[in-house]
C-alpha cells in the first residue's frame, strides 16, 4: 500500500486517510476520491490531501476482515457485513463461546495489519451477541497476510465457535444440621433456580436430608435413579476436604471425586464427581447467593457440554479473582448493554444495533397537481409501497408508516404489509411534523430497544433494502458513525439512519426541510455509504420527474 501526501489534481482513486472540511460539508476519512470530488476540492483551494492507494498484492480492508472472519467463525456463530475494515461475529443461540485462545494468539502475532478480539473463552453470551470481531488496521491488508490468517485459522478444527446450551434434568440436595432453618434452605432453592433459568434449565427434584454421610448418599442414589444429569448437593456445612461428609458420600453412593477445590474465589470450596454419566457438584457456601463464582463457570460449562477436568478447575486462576465483581440480579454477560447506557456507562454492542424504519408519507403531493403521488403506480405497485416493502425486507425493525394527507387511501395502498401506523393530524405544517411523529411513535417508553432509525421518504421509489441494511452495517456511534448518509458520485440522499440519541432535537424541528440541518450541525458525527446508482437522489415531486423515472424503469 502507497501511503502519503498527494497533490489534489493527481488524487482521484485515493483512499482519504483523514476527513477534509469543505464550505458545503466534509468528505470523511475512507472515501475513495472521485473526479467530481478532485473538482470540489479545487474549487476549495485545496491543495493536497493525505491517503492511501491500493497496490496489486493488497486486499481493501473490508474485503480483507471479511475473508478472516468467515475463516475464523465457525458453527453457531455468524458474521456482520464488513464496515471500515471491521466485520463482526455473532452468536446465533444461547451457550458458550468456544475459543482457541492460543490461534487467536498466533494470528494476531502475524502481522499489525490484522486484529482478532474475541470475548473470554468460555463466556455465556445470547444470541445476538458479538462474540468476536476482526478489524484491519490500516485501509488494507497484503495478500500474503490474509491468507496466512486463514491458514492459522484452518489448523485444526473450529478457532471460534459457539457450544450451545442442552437440556439437563437436574436434583438438588440439602442437608441440614440441627438448627438450620428451613427459609435458607427455601432462598437456596431459589438461588439455584434462578441460575438454571439462566441456561435455560429447571430443577427437576429436591431432596432434603440430614448432614450425614449415610443420608446423603442415599439421596445421591435417588436423585440417580431418576436420571439426573447433573445433581447438586448444598451442605449445611462447607467441605473442608475431599475425606468430608459430602465427598465421602458421593464416594458410599458409588461415584468418585474428580477434584476438590479451585483458584476461583468466592468459589474455592467446589466438590467435582461424577456418578457414572451423572456429573455430582457439591456447592460452595457463595452458591446461596446469586453472586458470580466459581460454580457458575463449572456450571455453564457443563450445561453446554463442555468436559471440565481437575485440569481445567486448576486452569481458572488467571481471572478468577471474583471477589470485588459487583452483584447482579443476572450475569454480566446477560445485562442490556443498551440499559447501561442510558445510565452512561460507556459500553460496546453486544449485538447488531436494533433500527428501526419511519416512512414519511403523509405529504400533501401539491407540486404532483392532483394525483396523490404516493399512490402513482411504478413498476406495476403504488410508490409507497415500493418503500415500505423495501424496508420490511432490510433488518429494521419495526417499520412505521407516517400518515396524513389521504391517510385512509395510504393505508389501502399498504394492505397486507407488517407495518404500524402514526397518523400526524398536522401534516400539512410540513415534513418535519411528520417526522417527529415517527419519531414518537419509537419513544424510549414504548421502544426503550431501540437504538436508531431509517427515515424513509414515501416519495422515493428505487429505495433498496440492501442499501438500508448497508446503512446499518456501518452504524456504530460508539466509533463515530451515528448518521448515516447516501451518497452517489459525491451527492447525498435518502434514506437517512439516525442515531437514537438525535430524537430529541429532532422533536424541536420545523418547517418543510426535515432534519437536514441537523446533518450540518453534526458532521462529526456522520458516516457515508456510496450507492451503485442515482436512485438515493431520485425523489418524484411533480409530473416531470415522474415521466423521467418512468423510462429509466422501462429500460
Amino acid at each position: 500500500m502507497i501511503f502519503g501526501d498527494v497533490p489534489v489534481a493527481e488524487a482521484e482513486g485515493l483512499i482519504l486517510a483523514h476527513s477534509v472540511r469543505l464550505p458545503g460539508g466534509a468528505f470523511k476519512k475512507g472515501r475513495v476520491l472521485s473526479a467530481e470530488d478532485i473538482e470540489a476540492l479545487l474549487a476549495a483551494k485545496i491543495e493536497t490531501v493525505s491517503g492511501a492507494r491500493l497496490e496489486p498484492d493488497d486486499v481493501g480492508e473490508d474485503e480483507a476482515a471479511q475473508a478472516v472472519a468467515r475463516a475464523v467463525a465457525g458453527p453457531g456463530l455468524t458474521l456482520g457485513d464488513a464496515f471500515t475494515g471491521r466485520c463482526n461475529i455473532f452468536a446465533e443461540g444461547h451457550g458458550l463461546a468456544a475459543i482457541d485462545d492460543a490461534r487467536v494468539d498466533r494470528l494476531n502475532l502475524l502481522d499489525e495489519a490484522m486484529t482478532l478480539g474475541t470475548v473470554a473463552p468460555h463466556a455465556l453470551v445470547e444470541a445476538g451477541q458479538m462474540v468476536a470481531t476482526v478489524k484491519v488496521i490500516p485501509f488494507a491488508a497484503s495478500r500474503a497476510v490474509v491468507d496466512r490468517c486463514v491458514e492459522i485459522a484452518a489448523d485444526g478444527g473450529p478457532m471460534l465457535g459457539l457450544a450451545p446450551l442442552r437440556a439437563r434434568t437436574v436434583g438438588l440436595i440439602q442437608t441440614r444440621l440441627p438448627g438450620t432453618r428451613e427459609s435458607v434452605l427455601d432462598s437456596t432453592t431459589g438461588a439455584v433456580a434462578t441460575r438454571l433459568a439462566q441456561l435455560d434449565g429447571a430443577l427437576a427434584a429436591e431432596v432434603r436430608c440430614a448432614h450425614s454421610r449415610a443420608e446423603v448418599a442415599e439421596a445421591v442414589d435417588q436423585l440417580h435413579g431418576r436420571g439426573c444429569d447433573i445433581i447438586l448437593i448444598a451442605g449445611a456445612s462447607a467441605i473442608v476436604d475431599r475425606r468430608d461428609v459430602v465427598p465421602a458420600a458421593v464416594v458410599e453412593a458409588g461415584g468418585a471425586i474428580d477434584h476438590f477445590g479451585m483458584p476461583v474465589d468466592p468459589g474455592n470450596l467446589l466438590l467435582l464427581a461424577r456418578l457414572g454419566e451423572t456429573r455430582v457438584l457439591g456447592l460452595p457456601g457463595c452458591a446461596r447467593s446469586l453472586k458470580l463464582n466459581g460454580f457458575d463457570w463449572v456450571l455453564q460449562r457443563i450445561f453446554a457440554g463442555v468436559e471440565v477436568t481437575a485440569s481445567d478447575i486448576m486452569r481458572m486462576g488467571a481471572g478468577g479473582l471474583l471477589m470485588e465483581i459487583p452483584s447482579r440480579p443476572l450475569p454480566r454477560n446477560r445485562a442490556s448493554p443498551r440499559s447501561a447506557a442510558r445510565e452512561g456507562e460507556a459500553v460496546a454492542p453486544a449485538a447488531p444495533p436494533r433500527i428501526a424504519a419511519v416512512v414519511l408519507a403523509a405529504g400533501q403531493s401539491r407540486r404532483m397537481g392532483a394525483l396523490n403521488k404516493l399512490l402513482i403506480e411504478v413498476d406495476g405497485e403504488p410508490m409507497v409501497r415500493r418503500v415500505a416493502s423495501a424496508a420490511l425486507a432490510s433488518k429494521t425493525a419495526p417499520v412505521v408508516v407516517v400518515t396524513g394527507h389521504e391517510a385512509e387511501r395510504v393505508q389501502a395502498a399498504l394492505a397486507g404489509l407488517d407495518v404500524t401506523y402514526a397518523h400526524n393530524p398536522d401534516y400539512a405544517e410540513g415534513m418535519s411534523s411528520s417526522l417527529q411523529c415517527g419519531v414518537d411513535a419509537l419513544d424510549p417508553a414504548r421502544a426503550p430497544e431501540i437504538d436508531g432509525t431509517v427515515v424513509c421518504l414515501g416519495d422515493m421509489p428505487r429505495t433498496s433494502a440492501d442499501l438500508i441494511d448497508r446503512l446499518i452495517a456501518g452504524f456504530n456511534p460508539l466509533e463515530g458513525r451515528a448518521i448515516g448518509v447516501p451518497t452517489y458520485r459525491g451527492k447525498r440522499g435518502n434514506p437517512v439512519l439516525w442515531a437514537a440519541r438525535f430524537f430529541a432535537e429532532i422533536r424541536n424541528l420545523s418547517g418543510d426541510v426535515g432534519a437536514r440541518h441537523l446533518i450540518g450541525d453534526h458532521a462529526d458525527a456522520i458516516y457515508e455509504v456510496e450507492s451503485p446508482d442515482h436512485s438515493v437522489t431520485i425523489d418524484v415531486d411533480t409530473p416531470e420527474a415522474l415521466d423521467a423515472l418512468r423510462p429509466a424503469a422501462a429500460r
